[in-house]
């Protein structure tokens, strides 16, 4: 039984009718620029194959009932009136933090009975979160009509994660899964939301990008991602610039000479400025058809997160390091850090060679056994039947 029937007859089993719809949102890895999202930077994800799938109907009475195949839970009824940020720490907050995002936003959204389940990997910086927030904004934005583009869309999904959840997370994450097209990266400026499709058919290419999920959670309300963008903030106020992003790459020895002693804000600024840097290089590498000159540029990023963002860990440097020395093409963490993701881009006629010294590393080290699984640039957010 695939996704799309699954959900749907666990709906049926729940709540005795057929849903109106079942919808998919997916994971997103982002290919390069980490942290550069919330100092108004560039990024540069593509969405997973693995999604979130929701089947949903509407409700008339301001009433919210949401219930996940994948956890323990029974259905959890929520009224619209009651929702307010901050005040549900369980994974409801997600798709409930949207229905209220849609309502403060003036859209009439009147209940809703919603069923979901994921394949994306929770706690893997792969963004499972941001799949299970679009794959509703989705749904009820067909549903009830609302006519939000799928910018917009995204741009709620953040607001539900700031304010309701609580997390200070950039809005590259749901802009990825609700926008990114099949066999592409999408080079995204988050000051404007402008969008370019840029062709990332590495299969094509005798390539392949593996995503090596560490097993070590991470979670973004735990604090170190607040503190890293709040030193951004604080390099940009330093500096007299609205965001990092102002910084040309050009005039960085400068910039940093003017912030003085202040060593922690001049590694925060030093790391947003290469990263932009960074996801240019990329961009201009893929159009012109030299695809495996981004592997050393992918090692750039990871060193910078490592020793001036430092939010690398031993299982993501591990991942890096025996990948490379494996003969791998590019390596680096993705997402958040503090554990989660690495990814690493190699020749197809190696992914076996690599995944094995990868996993032995890890059992030498005594660390959990990564799950390790091709990333296939796929589709973004769309409505299954």
């Amino acid at each position: 039984m695939g996704a799309e029937q699954q959900v749907r007859a666990g709906f049926v089993e729940l709540y005795g009718a057929e849903p109106e719809g079942v919808w998919a949102a997916p994971g997103r890895v982002n290919l390069i620029g980490e942290h550069t999202d919330y100092n108004d930077g560039f990024v540069m994800p593509f969405a997973l194959p693995h999604t979130a799938t929701a089947a949903v109907s509407r409700r008339t009475d301001g009433r919210l009932r949401l219930h996940s195949a994948d956890v323990e839970d029974g259905v959890a009824e929520l009224r619209l009136d009651d929702l307010a940020p901050e005040s549900d720490r369980a994974w409801t907050a997600y798709p409930a933090g949207v229905v209220w995002a849609l309502r403060e936003a003036g859209h009439p959204v009147t209940g809703a009975d919603i069923h979901l389940t994921s394949t994306v990997p929770s706690g893997a910086g792969l963004s499972s979160s941001a799949a299970l927030e679009v794959v509703v904004a989705l749904a009820l934005n067909d549903l009830f009509e609302l006519g939000l583009q799928r910018w917009q869309l995204a741009r709620l999904c953040q607001r539900a994660e700031n304010v309701y959840v609580g997390a200070p997370t950039g809005i590259m994450d749901q802009t990825a899964s609700a926008c990114c097209e099949a066999g592409h990266a999408l080079f995204l400026d988050t000051r404007d939301l402008s969008q370019k499709q840029i062709p990332f058919d590495l299969a094509a290419e005798g390539m392949r990008l593996l995503v090596v999920d560490t097993q070590v959670k991470h979670a973004h309300s735990d604090g170190e991602y607040g503190k890293r963008r709040a030193g951004c903030e604080k390099g940009a106020a330093l500096l007299g610039v609205d965001a990092l992003r102002d910084i040309p790459y050009a005039d960085l020895d400068a910039a940093l000479e003017r912030l003085g002693d202040e060593e922690e804000v001049r590694r925060l600024v030093r790391h947003v400025v290469t990263e932009d840097q960074r996801v240019e290089r990329v961009v201009s590498l893929l159009k012109s058809g030299e695809t495996r000159a981004i592997g050393p540029v992918l090692v750039e990023g990871h060193a910078s997160l490592r020793d001036d963002f430092r939010i690398s860990c031993p299982e993501l440097d591990l991942v890096v390091d025996t990948a490379l020395a494996g003969g791998a093409l590019g390596a680096r963490m993705t997402g958040g850090g503090f554990g989660g993701s690495a990814i690493v881009l190699t020749e197809a006629a190696d992914v076996d060679t690599i995944t094995k010294a990868v996993e032995e590393a890890f059992a030498a080290a005594g660390f959990t056994a990564p799950r390790v699984f091709e990333a296939v640039p796929s589709a973004g957010a769309r409505r299954l039947g």
